[in-house]
């Protein structure tokens, strides 16, 4: 036996009962000989065996729980400046950042290690900024060549692309700059290193194969990328993403989108006004799957009526080169074969995928959904107690915002024991297509599915002055309502601006304001908003019959 005996200052105890805790925690615990915590000086005295355990696994122990946290002395490797903190983030995105700066408020020392993308991560560098950027673009050369209105004959614009894709860029570097580095530049307890991190166990982290770090707790926020399906020959044709694509200042001819999701349908709508020739190829029967298909129905008549090629249930099956064209080999929805030729660029946007390939998990054991995901409970911990994950490399809902949230709720559970959880009952959310689709809880399939009793009311645009009088009544607002309590369940919105108006839907939810109340409360006239007040009196009444202010 080689008997050693370690001091270790302890905070978080407010008693001598706390330090009594602390000694029956550890009793048991394989090599440990002897204990004494001392709550008047905020110290404990172990004696250990060293062949058995080691003063990093005594500290790992009491750090394990919720309110006590120890240090070990500054002589001590483990503690040198440099290689030890109290947090690590691994991730450089929006939920790592806010994770840091509740960090910060706490006094932790904090290393964020980030790989890929520059920090800001996915939405600032890739993702929102450059992509609603664009969308705002091509939506002004939209309203410059079409008119609802008779007596007005729009000219056109004149489109310097190249200029937009610079001008989106400087747009993206002084976001990333102001919106991340400038926020975190004066921390105090904050390290940030650019490079790969992985586990090389359960407490140390091996950064660009060479720098190691331990932490008292883990926080990964990695993200997510492209998934880009394995067809015979994409890799050998060369393929697009919203990384590669949103950075290329001259533009496409042409594209042809695998995928008919949010991020397929935002990028489609934004080029074709662009002036580039789109088709979308999508191996199911509709854009945007996952919602009613009267959702899908509405959008997909608008990006035909723009020149937009959609081909529900095809699959892509081969990529080969015939000259500077790609020849696309697919499966019709009959069974047949046929072959698409693309003279431009393919782009692919079929979903993306959790970035855990590099982590080096599988040396420590962190539980993954069977999507690959990793999986966390609502309070955002992973099955290993010091390990905590955030964002859209977890099974939560991917949302720039939502990782945000979360980034703070697992800081706070990880160091202070609030145990606080994610509630995402009214989440809302919007797709920035046009109109746009916005939503918030429940739609009628959800409630159906769980078993709920429900009632739907939907006024079609038409039903609404504000859109009549602006000659655009192209979609529909949509409630749910619990029909047996008069509670909003969920609300699908399908109109102009459309996002506009879901947060008031997702305050009833959260607040449980009855429908009735949403049906009587003051909505000025002559606004989209005015429109969530016919769809409650909807339930009740045909808007239809009913005079312009409606009561």
């Amino acid at each position: 036996m080689n008997k050693e005996t370690i001091q270790l200052d302890i905070t978080g105890m407010t008693c001598d009962h706390c330090a009594i805790g602390i000694e029956k925690m550890l009793e048991g615990k394989p090599g440990i000989l002897s204990k004494k915590v001392d709550y008047s000086t905020g110290k404990g005295s172990f004696s250990y065996d060293q062949t058995a355990t080691s003063p990093q696994e005594i500290a790992d122990l009491i750090n394990g729980s919720k309110n006590y946290r120890a240090q070990l002395p500054a002589s001590n490797d483990a503690a040198k400046p440099g290689n030890r903190f109290d947090l690590i983030i691994i991730g450089g995105g929006s939920a790592a950042f806010s994770a840091a700066i509740k960090a910060e408020e706490l006094g932790l020392s904090t290393l964020m290690v980030n790989g890929g993308l520059p920090f800001g991560g996915t939405c600032v560098n890739v993702g929102c900024v450059p992509s609603k950027n664009l969308i705002r673009a091509a939506e002004t050369v939209r309203h410059a060549s079409h008119s609802n209105f008779a007596g007005i004959r729009p000219r056109g614009a004149d489109v310097d692309f190249q200029k937009i894709i610079q001008d989106k860029k400087t747009l993206v570097a002084t976001m990333q700059q102001k919106k991340y580095m400038d926020v975190v530049e004066g921390f105090e307890h904050l390290k940030l290193v650019e490079g790969w991190a992985k586990f090389e166990d359960e407490k140390t982290i091996v950064v660009n194969g060479k720098d190691r770090y331990t932490a008292l707790k883990y926080l990964i926020a990695t993200g997510a990328t492209t998934n880009v399906p394995d067809i015979e020959g994409l890799n050998e044709v060369g393929y697009l993403t919203n990384v590669s694509l949103f950075d290329l200042e001259q533009q496409p001819e042409s594209l042809t989108i695998l995928g008919a999701g949010y991020i397929g349908l935002e990028i489609a709508m934004a080029y074709n006004r662009l002036g580039t020739k789109v088709r979308i190829i999508e191996f199911t029967d509709r854009v945007l799957r996952t919602q009613t298909p009267d959702i899908s129905e509405a959008l997909e008549k608008q990006m035909c009526s723009e020149g937009i090629e959609i081909l529900p249930n095809f699959r892509a099956l081969k990529f080969e080169k015939q000259g500077s064209q790609t020849i696309i080999h697919c499966k019709c929805p009959d069974g047949s074969a046929t072959q698409i030729a693309e003279p431009g660029s393919i782009v692919v946007a079929a979903g993306t995928r959790p970035n855990t390939q590099h982590l080096g998990l599988e040396n420590i054991g962190l539980r993954l959904t069977k999507n690959g995901h990793i999986e966390v409970n609502a309070k955002m911990e992973t099955n290993l107690s010091h390990i905590y994950a955030v964002g859209d490399v977890t099974n939560t809902p991917a949302f720039v915002y939502t990782a945000a949230y979360e980034g703070k709720i697992a800081i706070e559970n990880a160091f202070t024991g609030t145990e606080r959880q994610a509630d995402y009952t009214s989440l809302p959310w919007v797709v920035f297509t046009d109109p746009q689709i916005a939503g918030v809880g429940l739609d009628e399939a959800e409630a159906q599915a769980q078993g709920i009793p429900f009632e739907v009311s939907k006024i079609t645009l038409d039903n609404v002055p504000r859109s009549i009088a602006a000659n655009d009544t192209n979609g529909f607002i949509k409630l749910i309502r619990h029909s047996e309590t008069d509670r909003l369940l969920g609300a699908r919105i399908v109109a102009p601006e459309g996002g506009e108006l879901v947060t008031a839907l997702s305050y009833a939810i959260k607040f449980g304001i009855p429908v009735t109340a949403l049906a009587e409360s003051f909505h000025p006239y002559l606004t989209l908003s005015e429109g969530i007040k016919l769809a409650a009196i909807g339930f009740t009444k045909d808007v239809g019959a009913l005079s312009c202010c409606a009561v």
